[in-house]
C-alpha cells in the first residue's frame, strides 16, 4: 500500500493518490495528513484517488470512520469538500460516501476523473 499528497496544477485542491486496499485506521492517517497539508496552503477540497485501493472495512468499521473517526477529529476540516474518484465497478467505497454525507461530511463518488474535477473548481 502506498499514498502520494500534492496540489493541483491550478491550486485549487489537494490529490491524495491511495494504491492497495484501505481501511479505517488507514484512510484516517492519510487524511490527517492530507488536512495538514491543506491548512497550511490554505486549501479545502481533496480529490482523493482510489482507483486502484479497494475498501476492506466492514460496514460498522465505515460507520465508524465516518461519524466519529472523520467528524470527531479537530485536524479534519469540516468544511472540506472532498471527491472520491473510483475504479468503474468498485463498490467498496459506496458506503463511505452514504455515511459520509448522512454524518455532514461534502464526499461525493465519481468514476469519471474530470467530473469529480469540475465538482471541485466549483463555487
Amino acid at each position: 500500500m502506498s499514498y502520494s499528497i500534492s496540489p493541483s496544477d491550478d491550486g485549487l485542491y489537494l490529490i491524495l493518490k491511495i494504491t492497495g486496499n484501505i481501511n479505517r485506521r488507514v484512510a484516517m492517517e492519510y487524511n490527517l495528513k492530507a488536512h495538514a497539508i491543506g491548512a497550511e496552503l490554505g486549501i479545502s477540497r481533496y480529490l482523493v484517488d482510489l482507483t486502484e485501493s479497494r475498501n476492506i472495512d466492514s460496514a460498522v468499521d465505515t460507520y465508524e470512520f465516518a461519524y466519529n473517526d472523520m467528524r470527531q477529529e479537530p485536524q479534519i476540516s469540516r468544511a472540506a469538500r472532498i471527491a472520491l474518484v473510483v475504479a468503474p465497478g468498485d463498490h467498496s467505497h459506496d458506503f463511505v460516501e452514504t455515511v459520509a454525507r448522512n454524518s455532514g461530511l461534502d464526499v461525493v463518488i465519481f468514476t469519471d476523473r474530470a467530473a469529480a474535477e469540475q465538482y471541485l473548481q466549483m463555487q
